[in-house]
């Protein structure tokens, strides 16, 4: 049983930074693969970053060497910085925690980047 709280969305203009928040409630497992995701109107939705096993991290080629993806272990919580926003950066992001057999959404939160 564990639960994704997110937090950090808002209204940013263009170069501007925002940080996304994802607490989780229970014990996440050490294998487990967390990330972030995000849904433009009229598209689908993509993956931004993921970290694995603690250790591994991916990151999409839009938003490479600007977003940072990482976890506090002390407060159980997902963490996306995202610095030099961009218009096309503009979606709803999502927190996903996946691990054997369990699958973990966040609500969604609005980034919105002005130009």
């Amino acid at each position: 049983q564990v639960q994704l709280v997110q937090s950090g969305g808002g209204l940013v203009q263009a170069g501007g930074s925002l940080r996304l928040s994802c607490a989780a409630t229970g014990w996440i497992s050490s294998l487990s693969t967390m990330g972030w995701y995000r849904q433009a109107p009229g598209k689908q939705r993509e993956v931004v970053a993921t970290l694995s096993g603690r250790t591994f991290t991916y990151y999409a080629d839009p938003v490479k060497g600007r977003f940072t993806i990482s976890w506090d272990n002390a407060n159980n919580t997902l963490y996306l910085q995202m610095n030099s926003l961009k218009p096309e950066d503009t979606a709803v992001y999502y927190c996903n925690v996946r691990s054997i057999g369990s699958e973990y959404w966040g609500q969604g939160t609005q980034v919105t980047v002005s130009s």
